[in-house]
């Protein structure tokens, strides 16, 4: 048999080197191609993450027409209905005993998108001399309860209003238009404002889902406050009041300052 020929001390080194470069630079490829899959993964994560759309909480396409269905449906049946009278009674209190309590007087008021007028009731029994006015968008309502038909984003008159409350009404608009009615909402108010509207936050962590519209705009707390801070001050508990009307509250009963 014929074996092979026995290496010599010089050739055995030469080959391990050259063994051990070839490992070396097979491991070191091996370690680029890991790396650069690495690398490539997280840039691609990065991107995606940059360019990833905020998700929507819900995707339904805000149209409404505010029919007779639309007021049965979350105003008059117990079973679906987003709120009670009861409730708008302790909502009325609430924004009278504030404002009294700022000593701010009311002799009118402005309910802009009053629906069914829930508020009519208990604004009358808490201040018998103002003057009510309801304004409403829907024509199904104003022919049914004789209010003033019109928007909250051109609605005018040439006095403004002591009060003017904005009850869930401007989820409704589109962030143009939104923006617009606040503009206005400064115009029609000549001390103070209520606002309550359905926000982003609102529909993830306290609506009844069940009983709330979901043809709206939902955004941010902020997105409303950055708005109403140009006209007016916070009071607390949804309340405004416009900039140039004094209104007296101790620094503790102040609220802290939104951002």
């Amino acid at each position: 048999m014929v074996g092979s020929s026995p290496l010599g001390d010089g050739e055995s080194a030469a080959m391990r080197k050259s063994g051990e470069q070839r490992i070396s630079e097979t491991t070191i490829m091996a370690r680029n191609v890991v790396s650069r899959r690495i690398f490539s993964s997280m840039g691609e994560t990065s991107v995606h993450r940059k360019l990833k759309k905020p998700v929507k909480v819900h995707a339904a396409k805000p149209a409404n027409n505010f029919s007779a269905a639309y007021f049965r449906k979350f105003y008059l049946n117990a079973a679906t209905r987003v709120v009670t009278a009861a409730e708008m009674r302790s909502r009325a209190a609430l924004i009278v005993s504030a404002l009294r309590q700022c000593q701010v007087p009311i002799r009118s008021i402005l309910d802009a998108g009053c629906g069914i007028g829930l508020l009519r009731k208990p604004f009358k029994e808490l201040l018998p001399r103002a003057r009510y006015v309801g304004l409403e968008a829907s024509e199904y309502l104003c022919g049914r309860f004789d209010w003033i038909q019109g928007s909250i984003i051109d609605f005018a008159q040439p006095v403004p209003f002591d009060l003017v409350v904005c009850y869930d009404v401007l989820q409704y608009l589109p962030d143009a238009q939104a923006a617009r009615a606040i503009v206005n909402l400064s115009r029609l108010t000549g001390a103070a404002l209520y606002v309550s509207a359905l926000t982003a936050e609102d529909w993830r962590e306290n609506c009844d889902r069940s009983r709330t519209d979901r043809a709206v705009h939902l955004r941010s707390g902020t997105w409303y406050r950055r708005r109403l801070k140009k006209f007016f001050r916070y009071v607390g508990f949804g309340i405004w009041v416009r900039k140039n009307v004094t209104a007296i509250l101790w620094e503790m009963e102040r609220p802290k300052e939104p951002v």
